[in-house]
């Protein structure tokens, strides 16, 4: 009790256990973490301009929802598949594989910009993250003990977002950057999507730390292909609770996120680079509470972490649907976003540690799954709502489902604890 007082009160003791946590890094983990850095930094640029492009090559909001559909719908019908081929090729290949895909379409859709290849491209982007989805948690605690896993999972998604935080900003001004470049307007398909084929070479780059990996020797008893099956007939209702609160806030967050560029450029009117800037500094703000989040988790324990973040999230996401002053809606916007996000590792890790090591697989694909539920159906939807009505209905049904979610999390684990299972020592 004493350690634990001296650590509260010592934010330098804070800061040196938070040190040790990461130099406790498995090797195969720092390499996972640089095709993160990389992949972070290419994914805000992408994230960022693929709205506005898709818009200057003449489509509307409904078609720019039924594009971000395309992928996540791919992405959740393929997630048992994919969970299937992360165990039969191994992970380090399911990685490879996963940002090689990305690759292709990220640069197919600089190349070429009719609305076929763009669903046709999304299809292949959905199919990379599903991939990536059901190998990340897997991957990690395969690769970490006990001691760091939590910090592991956390630093990956806090350096992805500082990442994406630096190509946000980038975002923001390389359509003007290009457009001097080449004589056109910034905001003209042309400098969009130059921007994008930028985005879609570092996406090759991205590629180069995970050849580096080792792979380890998985057990007959980890590729066994009815293990999970027969898990989840002994534990229906642990996986139901797992999954469900997931669910509604993928359905929640598919109404608003994806259109969260276009929400600044349309309610607040602001340009290209004050939203470049404005996800950056948000970026910035999640990939901080990412980092954080595991001492807090330590300390306040890690479903309690994720019920108080996400709650206290819901009052900031009112003000950013409905404040009238841009300054209110942007301290919001990162508000938000730190406090909804910072739990998403924590939780993770909660997952990976209450199911067995033969059911992981199968179970990170079910809560991909869960996630892309949300994004596959929802953007569809919310398109649909803000070309007839406005943001008004999407954001009422988000933070409707947000606290419901909330509310999950809390009547199934923190109100009834459930021990997580015992889990085996990571290789070296």
């Amino acid at each position: 009790m004493n350690d634990q007082t001296t650590t509260h009160r010592n934010p330098f003791r804070i800061v040196g256990e938070y040190s040790s946590h990461v130099r406790a890094f498995k090797p195969n983990a720092r390499f996972y973490l640089l095709n993160v850095i990389i992949t972070g930094a290419v994914m805000g640029v992408f994230r960022l301009i693929f709205n506005f492009y898709a818009l200057s090559l003449g489509f509307d909001e409904s078609v720019l929802g039924n594009l971000i559909t395309t992928s996540s719908f791919v992405a959740l019908i393929a997630a048992l598949p994919m969970g299937y081929l992360a165990d039969m090729i191994g992970r380090k290949s399911s990685l490879v594989l996963s940002s090689v895909l990305l690759s292709i379409s990220i640069i197919a859709m600089a190349l070429w910009q009719t609305e076929t290849s763009l669903y046709a491209m999304n299809v292949v982007s959905g199919l990379a993250q599903s991939l990536a989805g059901v190998t990340m948690s897997p991957f990690l605690m395969e690769n970490s003990d006990e001691k760091e896993r939590t910090y592991l999972f956390s630093f990956g998604q806090g350096l992805q977002m500082t990442m994406a935080s630096v190509g946000n900003w980038v975002g923001g001004y390389l359509p003007t950057w290009l457009g001097h470049t080449q004589s056109v307007s910034a905001t003209s398909s042309i400098a969009y999507g130059n921007s994008i084929l930028i985005a879609g070479i570092g996406a090759v780059v991205a590629i180069l730390p995970l050849l580096f990996i080792k792979s380890p020797n998985i057990s007959h008893s980890q590729r066994a292909v009815f293990a999970p099956f027969q898990y989840a007939a002994k534990n229906p209702g642990l996986l139901t609770k797992l999954v469900l609160p997931m669910l509604l806030t993928s359905l929640g967050a598919g109404l608003i996120m994806p259109f969260m560029n276009v929400f600044f450029r349309v309610v607040y009117k602001q340009p290209d680079p004050v939203i470049g800037t404005l996800f950056a500094w948000g970026s910035l703000a999640m990939g901080i509470g990412l980092l954080i989040a595991p001492p807090l988790a330590d300390r306040t324990g890690k479903i309690q972490l994720v019920v108080i973040t996400q709650a206290l999230s819901i009052p900031f996401l009112i003000l950013l649907g409905f404040s009238p002053i841009f300054w209110i809606g942007a301290v919001s916007y990162y508000f938000r976003l730190a406090l909804m996000n910072m739990s998403s590792p924590v939780y993770q890790t909660f997952v990976m540690e209450h199911v067995e090591p033969s059911a992981r697989a199968t179970v990170a694909s079910l809560t991909s799954m869960a996630w892309n539920f949300g994004w596959a159906f929802s953007p569809t939807i919310s398109g649909w709502l803000q070309v007839k009505y406005g943001f008004v209905p999407p954001f009422i049904g988000t933070i409707t489902l947000y606290i419901i979610s909330v509310t999950m999390y809390w009547a199934f684990f923190w109100r009834k604890k459930v021990e997580p299972v015992p889990a085996p020592a990571a290789a070296d």
